[in-house]
C-alpha cells in the first residue's frame, strides 16, 4: 500500500490557520505578542536577505533567524547538498560504522580552527554548550564553571546554569552549581579560581545581549589565569562564529587566544538542518573518551546525521569560495560607520557598536524637555519599550524586520545575514533615519504606539 502525502496541498488548505493554529496547540504567548506589536505578519517565500508577502513585497532581515540564516535563505549551494544527500539513500545513522561526513565535515571545520584537534557534532547552540561543560568538567575533575553576567548559553537545564539573566533562570532552581562573574573583570575571575574548584570559564567574545565585546585584552588575559589554575576556557561562539564580526570565530580578533572548547552551531545549519558541534584540544576528547568502555558516554541520537553534515560542508564550502569573512568586513564597517555618523545628529541615539555584521544600536535618554519627558514616562511603564517603539515601524512602515537585543534594554541587535550588500545597507540606513527623524519630531504614530506599549505594560504587572 502506497501512502500518498502532498505537503503543497496541506500548506494551501491549513496555511491561514499559522496563528490560530499556534495559539491552541504551541506556546499560546507567541501568537498574542506578536498581534500586539503588529508582527503577525504573513510571509510567502524568502530568498537571500528578504521575505516576500502574498503580493510580492520584499522585506530585509536584519535578525537572520537569531543568526542562523547565516547565508540568507535558500542559498543554491546549500540547496543543493541537501537534494544530493536526500538523492543519495545513504544508510546513515546505524549507530555502529562510521560515515564519512562527520569526518569531512570535522576536517574542515578544523582547518578554520588552528589550537584545535577534535569535534562532537550535536544538534543545537545550547546541546553545544552541554557538551562543553561536560567534557571541562571530566577533564579538569573540578565542579564550577564560571560564565559572565548578562551572558546567554541556551535554555536547558545545564546551559541555564551559566546563563547570566534572571528572566530566563526564574523559577527553573535548583541548577549546576556555577557562578557569574562581571564580563571584563579580571579580579573578579581570580578570586574564583583561588577557591580551587572551578573547571572551566566559558564566555562570548561579543554578548549577544546588548553587543556588549570582552574589552582589549581579557580573552588572553583570562585564559593565562584560567590555565594557571588548571582550568579551562570556553569561547562561546554559537553566535558570533563562522564569520559574523568579519573574522571565522570572534576571538580570533585578539592574538593568542587558544580557547581549550569551542561552541559552534546556528550558520553551520545553512538554515536547512538543526546542528552544533563542540570542538576541543586532544587531550580533552581522549580524557572523556578514555577506553571502549566510555566510547558513548556522551553521545547524541542525532548527531552527525548526513543531512546536517551535508549542509555543513555545503556552508564552509560558500564562506571559502565567496570569501564571505571578507565581505562580512566590508559590509559591516560600512553599516556600522554610516549609523555611527548618527550619533550626534539625534539625541535619543546613545551608541553604535559591534563588530562586523553583529551591531547594537542603543538609545538614551534626550537632552531636550519635551522628549526627556516623554522618555521618563516609557522607563517608568517598562525598561526596553523605547527600543521596540523603534523596531515596529521599522517593519510597518519599511518592511524592515529588526530585534530588541534583549528583555529590559534600550537596544537594537543586528544580525542580518552574512550576503546583506551596499544596497540593503543603503535601504536600512534610510529606515532607520525616518524612523529617528519621526521620533524626534515629538508627535507622529511611534508615540501613539508608545502608548500603547505603556498600557500593556502596566497590565502585565
Amino acid at each position: 500500500m502506497t501512502t500518498e502525502f502532498d505537503l503543497g496541498a496541506l500548506l494551501a488548505e491549513r496555511g491561514a490557520e499559522r496563528y490560530e493554529l499556534h495559539a491552541r496547540h504551541l506556546n499560546p504567548q507567541l501568537p498574542r505578542m506578536l498581534h500586539t506589536i503588529g508582527f503577525d505578519k504573513v510571509y510567502e517565500r524568502a530568498e537571500g536577505a528578504h521575505f516576500f508577502d502574498a503580493d510580492g513585497n520584499d522585506y530585509l532581515d536584519m535578525l537572520a533567524g537569531f543568526g542562523v540564516m547565516g547565508l540568507g535563505r535558500h542559498h543554491p549551494v546549500v540547496r543543493k547538498a541537501l537534494h544530493d544527500v536526500l538523492d543519495l539513500d545513504l544508510a546513515d545513522l546505524t549507530r555502529f560504522d562510521c560515515q564519512p561526513l562527520p569526518g569531512l565535515l570535522a576536517e574542515r571545520l578544523l582547518a578554520h580552527s588552528p589550537h584545535l584537534d577534535r569535534v562532537f557534532f550535536g544538534n543545537s547552540g545550547t546541546e553545544a554548550v552541554e557538551t562543553a561543560l561536560k567534557f571541562a568538567r571530566y577533564a579538569t575533575g573540578k565542579p564550577r564553571v564560571l560564565y559572565c553576567d548578562h551572558a546567554f548559553h541556551g535554555l536547558t537545564t545545564g546551559s541555564l546554569s551559566v546563563n547570566g539573566e534572571d528572566g530566563f533562570r526564574d523559577g527553573f532552581a535548583p541548577l549546576l552549581p556555577d557562578t557569574a562573574v562581571p564580563l571584563g573583570d579580571l579580579d573578579a575571575l581570580a578570586r574564583e579560581l583561588r577557591k580551587g574548584d572551578v573547571a572551566a570559564l566559558i564566555v562570548e567574545p561579543i554578548q549577544g545581549k546588548g553587543v556588549h565585546e570582552a574589552p582589549p585584552g581579557y580573552l588572553r588575559a583570562a585564559q593565562e589565569l584560567l590555565h594557571k589554575h588548571k582550568a579551562l576556557l570556553i569561547a562561546d561562539e554559537v553566535q558570533t562564529g563562522l564569520g559574523r564580526t568579519g573574522d571565522f570565530y570572534a576571538y580570533q580578533h585578539e592574538d593568542g587566544v587558544e580557547p581549550d572548547l569551542v561552541c559552534v552551531a546556528k550558520a553551520l545549519s545553512g538554515g536547512y538542518v538543526p546542528v552544533g558541534a563542540t570542538l576541543g584540544k586532544e587531550w580533552i576528547f581522549k580524557k572523556v573518551y578514555s577506553s571502549m568502555d566510555r566510547v558513548l558516554v556522551h553521545s547524541a541520537s542525532f548527531g552527525s546525521n548526513a543531512q546536517a553534515m551535508a549542509c555543513g560542508l555545503a556552508v564552509l564550502s560558500v564562506m571559502e569560495n565567496e570569501q564571505i569573512v571578507a565581505g562580512v568586513r566590508r559590509t559591516g564597517e560600512l553599516l556600522k560607520s554610516r549609523l555611527a555618523t548618527l550619533i550626534d545628529k539625534y539625541e535619543l541615539l546613545a551608541d553604535v557598536r559591534g563588530r562586523g555584521l553583529m551591531i547594537g544600536i542603543e538609545f538614551g535618554k534626550p537632552s531636550s524637555l519635551k522628549l526627556r519627558g516623554r522618555w521618563t514616562m516609557l522607563q517608568a511603564a517598562r525598561k526596553g519599550l523605547f527600543a521596540q517603539m523603534v523596531v515596529v515601524p521599522l517593519l510597518q512602515k519599511h518592511r524592515i524586520l529588526t530585534q530588541v537585543s534583549g528583555d529590559h534594554l534600550e537596544v537594537i541587535k543586528l544580525i542580518p545575514p552574512l550576503v546583506i550588500d551596499e544596497a540593503d545597507v543603503d535601504r536600512f540606513v534610510d529606515a532607520f533615519t525616518a524612523v529617528m527623524d519621526d521620533a524626534h519630531s515629538g508627535g507622529g504614530l511611534m508615540w501613539d504606539f508608545g502608548k500603547t506599549l505603556i498600557k500593556q505594560a502596566v497590565a502585565n504587572r
